[in-house]
């Protein structure tokens, strides 16, 4: 191997080591970004769920976390836009829980 060949690998070898550095980085600022986010929806949620509420919120979150989050994002969003004027109570909470949750179908089988 020539100095130049060895030159040449270490410089694509550096560009690969700053290529990945610097995708760690972004993939670093996304995962803030992200849990500051979650810290805003979880802030907004205190405020507008009683405790009994969040509790049954965190239970489905166990469940079904897909269904929470959509849940947690319509929460949020009435509540930025006004439409909630007080704290939702748990009961409130299980009726639109009913309204939103897709139905259930029913099935029944007849022997003969």
């Amino acid at each position: 191997m020539g100095d130049d060949e060895l030159a040449e690998l270490r410089r694509r070898r550096l560009e690969q080591l700053q290529r990945q550095q610097a995708e760690q980085g972004a993939m670093e600022e996304e995962y803030e970004r992200q849990k500051q986010m979650d810290a805003q929806i979880q802030l907004i949620l205190k405020q507008v769920l009683d405790p009994q509420a969040r509790e049954r919120l965190n239970t489905i979150k166990l469940t079904r976390p897909e269904f929470a989050r959509a849940i947690e994002q319509q929460l949020v969003v009435l509540a930025q836009s006004g439409r909630l004027r007080e704290r939702l109570t748990d009961q409130q909470l299980k009726a639109l829980l009913q309204q939103i949750a897709p139905g259930k179908r029913d099935f029944t089988i007849k022997r003969k």
